[in-house]
């Protein structure tokens, strides 16, 4: 697996994930994001990794460099530290993908960042990414309504 930042050039990569029925239902509550709103997501990342060297990277299968989803540091929620996100296309999922990619983004912000702790939230019923949450040994601090829906919020500290 290789994680690499986001390049404008791979916009409409980044668009497709965002478009997927199974990512909008819980990433984005269902809506769908136009080409422009992933297009200013994307230069948002790219200024977050010259600004503060995060932002989002593809999620790719080594071995043939398919795409199957991404990860990152986003700032949600007025957060003083970016939120650890991830996505995976459903062909991607239940094979580890998502815990393998968040255990590099997690290394990357203890060893790199500095970062004394992540945290990572996910809508209450997004099993999926809960149980993500717990193999990252991540723990669950609080339950929070946010634009009306229930959010679980998980923290990890430096390992």
């Amino acid at each position: 697996m290789a994680l690499t930042p986001i390049l404008e050039s791979e916009l409409s990569t980044l668009h497709l994930i965002f478009t997927d029925s199974y990512v909008r239902r819980y990433l984005c509550d269902d809506q769908i994001f136009s080409l422009q709103q992933v297009k200013e997501m994307l230069k948002q990342s790219i200024n977050y990794f010259e600004e503060e060297k995060f932002g989002l990277w593809l999620i790719k299968i080594d071995s043939n460099n398919e795409v199957i989803g991404f990860v990152g540091l986003w700032y949600f929620f007025d957060e003083e530290q970016p939120q650890l996100i991830y996505a995976l296309l459903p062909k991607a999922l239940k094979k580890g993908y998502a815990t393998e990619a968040a255990t590099k983004i997690l290394e990357y912000c203890f060893d790199e960042l500095g970062y004394k702790y992540v945290v990572a939230s996910c809508d209450l019923p997004n099993l999926e990414s809960q149980k993500v949450a717990q193999r990252l040994g991540m723990k669950k601090v609080k339950e929070t309504i946010v634009n009306g829906n229930p959010i679980v919020v998980f923290r990890v500290d430096k390992f």
